[in-house]
């Protein structure tokens, strides 16, 4: 018997999970993860200071001379590795610094970090952010694809991006001029560039300015209306909201057809496909 092995192409910003499956997932960039790590150094200084404060007060005081280079050290293995080791890894990768940015320190493959990917980074953190003031951390970063510096690629670690963007508006319904025509309008598949740039000017076009607007309509109106027949009588602006709002409608309504077959067929075998929604789980669309 032969076997034939699948192979699966991974793009730079996909992880491979365990089952198989390529998940999407977005690195925070070059600027946002250098202003979190100015942060972490920042509470670095201000808790080194602190520290130094309060040991030159207790070691001063008790004129024990001989115990100021030990307290030093300690202090300073405190602050650059065993804190920020702590912080990492009580909070699954979030410092403070990531916190304000919103990134999250994730090991290659996805998952939360723990200790010892937590301990190498902040260990290696001393010699390219403290000891040379971040300018190996910088260099690093700035040729690697994810902006992983020296630390997260001995941890086998990234910075994962935890803030997503805003879902833009919704498009609209159909406009009441144009529902006659939509109950008669034949429209085809869209090519996903067509489509893309309909969908996005229907959800952005009224933040856009009145002469931007008009060019943009005229333009995206010209490159649907080969794909629709009969082409209605109105103005560009209105003909290509009646369009993307008649797909997503048509798109809805078929995929519901098909959630209530399979149901209705899984009713009569009395049991439900496994890892199949349940009738009602289609989620209505939003744009």
């Amino acid at each position: 018997m032969t076997t034939h092995a699948a192979t699966v192409e991974i793009r730079q910003d996909e992880i491979l999970t365990g089952e198989a499956v390529a998940l999407d997932v977005q690195p925070l960039g070059f600027f946002l993860r250098a202003l979190g790590a100015l942060i972490d150094v920042l509470c670095g200084v201000a808790l080194l200071v602190l520290f130094f404060l309060v040991g030159d007060r207790l070691v001063g005081g008790l004129q024990l001379d001989a115990l100021s280079p030990i307290v030093t050290i300690t202090m300073l293995v405190l602050v650059l590795v065993v804190i920020p080791t702590a912080v990492e890894t009580l909070s699954r990768g979030r410092s403070l610094g990531k916190l304000a940015v919103g990134g999250r320190i994730v090991r290659d493959d996805g998952g939360a970090t723990g200790f010892r990917q937590a301990f190498i980074r902040a260990l290696l953190g001393v010699l390219e952010i403290w000891f040379t003031f971040g300018a190996l951390a910088g260099v690093v970063a700035t040729f690697t694809p994810r902006s992983t510096r020296l630390g997260d690629m001995v941890a086998g670690t990234y910075c994962e991006r935890t803030r997503a963007p805003k879902l833009p508006a919704p498009a609209g319904p159909v406009p009441p001029e144009l529902e006659e025509w939509a109950a008669v309008a034949d429209v085809a598949r869209l090519p996903d560039r067509v489509a893309r740039r309909a969908g996005q000017f229907a959800r952005s076009a009224a933040a856009m300015d009145p002469a931007a607007r008009l060019r943009a309509a005229a333009a995206v109106a010209a490159e649907v209306s080969p794909f629709v027949s009969p082409v209605p009588a109105a103005d560009p602006e209105t003909f290509v909201r009646a369009v993307v709002a008649l797909r997503r409608d048509r798109e809805y309504t078929a995929l519901r057809r098909v959630d209530e077959r399979a149901s209705a067929l899984a009713n009569a075998a009395g049991e439900f496909p496994r890892g199949f929604p349940e009738r009602g789980t289609v989620t209505p669309p939003v744009g």
